[in-house]
């Protein structure tokens, strides 16, 4: 197997941290993103970017890091014995997107690269990632233009990788003790190795490339929309699950916090604001529960799957 190429993937992920950025600052007038360089003392740091207070973006981040050490502590190869005795280096870039306007859609991106190596034996890599999507009140075109997009970046490497990483997705991002999915899904990989070094990394850089191509129209189409208060508290109670989602399942968090990571920019995807209400749902036929009896299970979105 071809050996990777460390510092290239490094490169590609600062670049694509700027051109994200520059993408969603582009959106504002009054506010832009403010850049914290950081270091850990276990090895390595991070440059973490963050926005708040926009007309457009209530609060994002924009988080690369590059972290590295002599060994994982046993929590996290508690599952992957393999990896016990090996130092390591993990990078990537993640980010999470909280609009203001309840019709504008949360977002998450994330693309990494892990290598654990050992003296005299081969070393052990893989890359993950992928994006997926939020509303609060969902338009049907939204979402399947955000699938479509997803579908164009995996179209490359074979017509069976969307499906595959699509289902993966609604697998993943489900919220078990809700009987929910997080939102409407996307795209999620991991532990991809076995195109080899090339090919693997060339998909890692089309679901980069391809999250700001989905997410950016959405934007511009709903930033302005009109809402009230009701929309308003209904916005932010589904941004609880967000929240339950992040610290009960999510990999990221937990490996972040498992390897001494930076508490702040691992924590930096939480929205600013965000309710829970005792026993609630909403009412029939209403336009929350729209959200609940048509999006928050898998769906076949772009009409793939046979009979």
């Amino acid at each position: 197997m071809d050996q990777p190429n460390i510092q290239a993937i490094k490169q590609y992920l600062l670049e694509l941290q700027d051109n994200i950025c520059q993408a969603l600052a582009s959106q504002e007038t009054t506010v832009d993103f403010i850049e914290d360089n950081w270091t850990r003392e276990a090895g390595g740091g991070g440059r973490t970017r963050v926005i708040s207070g926009g007309q457009v973006i209530e609060q994002g981040g924009v988080n690369f890091s590059h972290v590295y050490g002599s060994h994982l502590p046993a929590s996290a190869t508690a599952s992957r014995p393999e990896l016990a005795e090996r130092n390591f280096q993990a990078m990537g870039v993640s980010l999470v997107i909280h609009p203001k306007n309840p019709f504008a859609p949360t977002s998450h991106a994330n693309v990494r690269f892990f290598i654990a190596e050992k003296e005299g034996e081969q070393p052990i890599w893989w890359f993950g990632g992928g994006f997926d999507l939020t509303p609060f009140y969902p338009f049907k075109e939204d979402v399947v233009f955000w699938h479509q997009t997803a579908q164009e970046a995996c179209l490359p490497f074979g017509e069976e990788v969307y499906p595959r990483y699509k289902k993966w997705c609604d697998d993943y991002f489900y919220l078990k003790h809700r009987q929910e999915t997080r939102g409407v899904g996307g795209l999620f990989f991991d532990d991809l190795n076995e195109w080899g070094f090339e090919k693997s990394f060339a998909f890692m850089q089309s679901v980069g490339n391809h999250y700001i191509q989905a997410y950016l129209p959405i934007i511009e189409k709903r930033k302005d929309t009109p809402f009230n208060d009701q929309q308003r508290e209904f916005q932010l109670y589904r941004r609880g699950r967000y929240v339950e989602f992040n610290l009960v399942f999510d990999r990221g968090t937990l490996f972040g916090l498992q390897t001494g990571g930076r508490t702040e920019s691992i924590l930096m995807s939480m929205p600013p604001v965000a309710h829970w209400k005792y026993n609630w749902s909403p009412q029939p036929g209403s336009d929350e529960a729209v959200l609940y009896e048509q999006y928050l299970k898998p769906v076949d979105w772009l009409g793939l799957e046979k009979d």
